[in-house]
């Protein structure tokens, strides 16, 4: 092509590429184009790759080109990318995505219920044995009221309305789990501290109330709620153990998109763990303080919430079917 003929290309596409930019913003803004947009993105599909095809040929290596090939590879993005259904899109996170993710979870969450179980055995045997230990684990208001005979959860509902008193059980409850999962970026030690952390917080409590004769009390007040709070509470220092386990041994090309990967997938999971601990604190601030609450029906409530928890988690909540197996997905 001569310098002239070049000159009157360019020219006559100038202005084009100028208006390209914002037509390209536009439609992928667009999450549901008409068909008239469709058939146009398609259109400037082929054009532009005509026009990036002489660009390349005849001006190689320079600022036109390169704009080009990103306004190319963008409108390649816009035209291929999956249509957006959110209704799908929720089915499939629920029903797929986070049964799928939290098998790959399977075996450090055992490591985790462990963890918690040893350091609750712990718990309790320090301060079995060195009573005095318990000054390290509760306020010494709460120690005077058990020594009186009184636990500190009594008269929560006199204290203030259930709806106050759940919410903040529940913002606690996931600052405790986001912190578990937050701390796996340490290589995994910071969650193994706080899930040994609230392990011997449990076994001291539950050891120092036996000793003044409200252990059955304690045992009564979280039934409901207890086992499905900890459970999640596993769930999320399990996928604190998946970030950690992704800088040290990194499945991918690097450590960065490994930590990556890794990140997108457990985030699915703590969305799930973010919703089970709502339930959680419905129950802890309504149900758990409510003295005339009895023990069976406790036990109905802290079952069936736990038997949610699992269909949640493996998708038969869902439609999931029992013989599916969770493939390995990517964020």
């Amino acid at each position: 092509m001569s310098d002239t003929g070049l000159k009157h290309w360019f020219g006559s596409r100038i202005e084009k590429w100028r208006q390209l930019g914002a037509r390209l913003d536009e439609l992928e803004r667009r999450r549901l184009p008409s068909a008239d947009e469709a058939i146009e993105a398609i259109d400037l599909y082929r054009a532009l790759g005509r026009d990036l095809s002489i660009a390349r040929r005849v001006m190689p290596n320079t600022r036109v080109t390169r704009v080009l090939e990103q306004r190319f590879a963008k409108l390649h993005t816009i035209i291929y990318r999956k249509p957006h259904n959110w209704r799908a899109r929720m089915r499939s996170l629920f029903r797929d995505e986070i049964p799928s993710v939290f098998a790959e979870l399977k075996i450090p969450l055992q490591w985790i219920g462990l963890l918690l179980a040893l350091s609750t055995a712990a718990g309790w045997w320090l301060v079995t044995t060195y009573p005095e230990l318990i000054g390290l684990m509760a306020s010494e208001e709460m120690i005077s009221g058990v020594e009186k005979g009184h636990l500190w959860t009594e008269g929560m509902l006199n204290v203030m309305p259930s709806s106050i008193v759940s919410v903040g059980i529940l913002t606690n409850n996931i600052v405790v789990s986001l912190t578990a999962f937050c701390l796996g970026i340490f290589f995994g030690l910071g969650t193994f501290y706080i899930i040994s952390l609230n392990g011997l917080m449990l076994g001291a409590m539950m050891a120092f109330t036996h000793q003044h004769g409200l252990a059955g009390e304690l045992l009564k007040f979280i039934t409901a709620h207890g086992v499905v709070e900890l459970s999640v509470i596993c769930v999320s220092g399990a996928a604190g153990v998946m970030l950690g386990e992704s800088l040290i041994r990194p499945r991918y090309a690097t450590r960065r998109e490994s930590f990556q990967i890794a990140a997108g997938k457990t985030s699915r999971v703590l969305l799930m763990c973010a919703l089970l601990l709502i339930g959680c604190g419905f129950i802890e601030g309504y149900l758990s303080p409510d003295p005339d609450f009895p023990m069976i029906n406790r036990v109905v409530v802290g079952f069936g919430y736990f038997m949610v928890m699992i269909g949640a988690f493996t998708g038969r909540l869902f439609g999931r079917s029992s013989q599916a197996y969770p493939g390995q997905i990517r964020p």
